[in-house]
């Protein structure tokens, strides 16, 4: 019995407007700045205008990447609330691409943008077999202190009763076909400006080593420390950190040229410590496990990957001969890919944007 499972930051599936560019030009889109705006009626009517011309596009190449996973269960990262994810899901998903995903998962967590994680399933997979969902738990407000792990790196930014996830993590107890699977859906701390001397990712690096320990505390606490091996689970979505990347050097000119590398530490250290749990993707060449392409000029670009769906090692055993996959057909022009990766873009992809997402949708066909 197969299960198709899929994981996606799907970016900013927003129901509301952001009107704060017009006195934080930091917020402002970069098309207003070229136009001369008298008044903050004058900028909500046209942000307005923008925003939903830009969506359009937008939403159906994501829905054309969702239907490329042809998931049986999908978990998706920074839906704005219930009501945005079910108007996608209706007026593009099943009205555009003609597979819609009738249960649906969302707990508001704690970002202060309002952008929660999500999970939504089919009815049965696609050889017949009952999906059902037999509990959904947040997790959203665990603190620190909760779970004793404030230390002096947080303590520069955070208290002890500030809570852990920055988002949420979506504890979802399953029944396939009769069989159990416990999925853990969350999206760490994004890597944010650099400070004290220190990188964006080095700087925020305390707060997702502490969301890496929660989730594991999590789920050893529900099956046991040490017995978790036998168990049927993955935690899935974007974890903001890698242990590896690609750095992209050259230029369109004169070619690329990638070259790999490891990094010293990373968040994903805990959860990968003494096989914990696994990383199919790995199974990939090194080349190729890439989710996202950063950029922050020719001085700093990389590939890396931000999205996952971690293994217990009872489930990547069961599943050793299989390999995720990634659909990245709604990456943006600017995305540099090695040779031998290109893909046919979506219709109407631009540059930078419309995109379906800077992430890439992975799937895995899994044996439960």
């Amino acid at each position: 019995m197969s299960l198709r499972l899929a994981t996606f930051n799907i970016e900013n599936l927003m129901s509301r407007f952001d009107f704060s560019g017009f006195r934080n030009q930091l917020k402002q889109d970069r098309v207003l700045r070229l136009f001369d705006v008298r008044s903050e009626a004058e900028y909500q009517r046209l942000e307005e205008a923008r925003t939903i011309a830009h969506t359009d596009d937008t939403r159906q190449m994501s829905a054309l990447a969702i239907a490329d996973c042809d998931a049986d269960i999908l978990c998706l990262q920074e839906a704005d609330n219930m009501a945005a994810l079910q108007a996608f899901e209706y007026g593009y998903l099943f009205r555009m691409v003609g597979n819609g995903y009738r249960q649906k998962y969302l707990i508001e967590g704690n970002d202060s943008r309002g952008i929660d994680v999500a999970v939504l399933m089919r009815e049965e997979t696609r050889d017949g077999q009952p999906i059902e969902c037999l509990d959904v738990k947040s997790h959203a407000g665990l603190t620190y202190a909760d779970l004793d792990l404030f230390n002096d790196e947080l303590a520069q930014t955070n208290r002890p009763g500030d809570r852990i996830f920055k988002r949420d993590c979506l504890e979802v107890d399953l029944r396939i076909g009769g069989r159990p699977l416990t999925l853990y859906v969350v999206h760490f701390k994004s890597m944010g400006p650099a400070r004290e001397g220190l990188d964006g990712r080095q700087a925020t690096m305390p707060l997702r080593v502490a969301e890496a320990k929660a989730v594991r505390h999590i789920i050893e606490s529900r099956f046991g420390r040490g017995r978790t091996a036998d168990k049927t689970f993955a935690i899935c979505g974007d974890m903001n950190d890698y242990q590896e990347k690609v750095e992209i050097r050259g230029d369109r000119r004169n070619g690329y040229e990638f070259v790999p590398s490891e990094e010293e530490t990373s968040a994903l250290d805990i959860l990968s410590l003494d096989g914990f749990v696994e990383n199919p993707m790995l199974r990939r060449p090194v080349l190729d496990r890439w989710t996202l392409f950063h950029s922050r000029g020719p001085q700093e670009r990389h590939l890396c990957q931000l999205d996952y769906i971690w293994l217990s090692p009872a489930l990547n055993s069961r599943n050793a001969s299989r390999t995720p996959e990634i659909i990245r057909a709604g990456q943006p022009f600017r995305t540099i890919f090695p040779e031998g990766q290109e893909v046919e873009r979506y219709p109407r992809t631009g540059w930078d944007r419309p995109k379906a997402s800077d992430h890439c949708p992975i799937v895995m066909t899994l044996d439960i």
